[in-house]
């Protein structure tokens, strides 16, 4: 089956509070406004049911706060809004969190995936798209770029959670013949994203005058894709991709995170000697980049964004929008930083 092409769709987003997830919700809605779609998410720390304001009050949008590790809430949701096609994206997702706590993540990447794919195949939704990420790849040298047929070599808890629930999503394609495709994206950067990851954290820290923390030489290089073109990817894996296929998305950005953090802090007006080099992460991938050929000759998809024009835009939203992470930031967001980045603070920095 190549994709799904229904012009009135029920579609459900699992973790469509999390960043990534509710900027897809938004995306649907507004680009396939006929569609009715349905957000899944727990509201762990990094979901929040706000950046979904803009749809209260659309009929043609419904909520369900739960677990997509709890099977008879999966098969109800599925079953009471004729779910047809799933865009799978709760999950586990910071590198750092894994380390220090791997089971939160085998749990919800590995077993929520398989909890709903036996959903899905239960009751016979036509496509399944598998939301992944690059990092299952592991670690590039200084050239080249990572392929759909590249070896999948997982360095951390998080991205060997990742790998598993791909395959895992592939095998039931096989065995079963259910449709199911799988995206793999770049790192993603934009509006709604909570300030653990580099750039949010970066521009919240700044915009405090508090250290910025770079791991070791800060020459790790990471692909970045803005946001909204990963959410255009994602419509186009579901209407065109072809069932058993994976599918890269890379937005041609490669650049050293010390690059980007002194990008920011000159965005910013801030001075350099905020960046304090801490000591590397367990496991820490050098180096990442993305060949997303394939979904470009075979789907028809681009990224809009170039690099400096996304980011420029990420930062002007998150210093118009500091009510959205200043309660964060005096939450989980504070008690994250005490617990891991002062810690590192206090290493030997280099």
């Amino acid at each position: 089956m190549v994709g799904v092409t229904s012009q009135r769709m029920n579609v459900l987003v699992t973790g469509g509070c999390g960043f990534i997830g509710s900027n897809l919700v938004l995306c649907l809605r507004a680009m396939r406004p006929d569609w009715t779609v349905v957000t899944l998410d727990k509201l762990t720390y990094a979901g929040n049911l706000e950046n979904l304001a803009a749809l209260e009050g659309d009929s043609r949008h419904v909520f369900v706060k739960g677990d997509v590790c709890n099977r008879e809430l999966v098969d109800h949701v599925i079953g009471r809004n004729g779910i047809e096609a799933v865009l799978h994206l709760a999950a586990e997702s910071h590198v750092d969190r894994s380390i220090l706590g791997p089971e939160i993540f085998i749990e919800t990447n590995v077993l929520g995936t398989q909890v709903v794919l036996e959903a899905c195949k239960a009751a016979r939704v036509q496509r399944f798209v598998m939301v992944s990420t690059d990092e299952v790849y592991g670690s590039l040298g200084a050239t080249g770029a990572f392929t759909e047929m590249s070896p999948l070599q997982p360095s951390s808890p998080y991205s060997a959670s990742k790998a598993a629930a791909d395959l895992l999503a592939l095998a039931y394609g096989n065995t079963f013949g259910m449709d199911v495709v799988v995206t793999r994206c770049s790192n993603n950067y934009g509006r709604y994203q909570f300030p653990e990851k580099l750039i949010p954290l970066m521009i919240v820290n700044a915009l405090h005058d508090k250290p910025l923390p770079v791991y070791g030489d800060g020459g790790n290089v990471r692909d970045w894709l803005h946001v909204e073109d990963h959410c255009e990817a994602l419509l186009a894996a579901l209407e065109r991709g072809k069932s058993g296929e994976v599918y890269n998305i890379g937005g041609g950005a490669e650049r050293k995170n010390i690059d980007l953090v002194r990008a920011l802090l000159q965005l910013l007006g801030k001075r350099e000697d905020l960046i304090r080099f801490v000591a590397d992460r367990p496991g820490h991938d050098r180096r990442y980049a993305i060949d997303a050929s394939k979904i470009r000759n075979e789907l028809g998809w681009k990224p809009a964004y170039s690099f400096e024009q996304g980011l420029t835009e990420t930062v002007k939203w998150y210093v118009d929008h500091a009510s959205w992470w200043e309660h964060i930031n005096s939450g989980a967001y504070r008690q994250y930083f005490e617990t891991q980045y002062r810690a590192r603070l206090g290493a030997s920095p280099r």
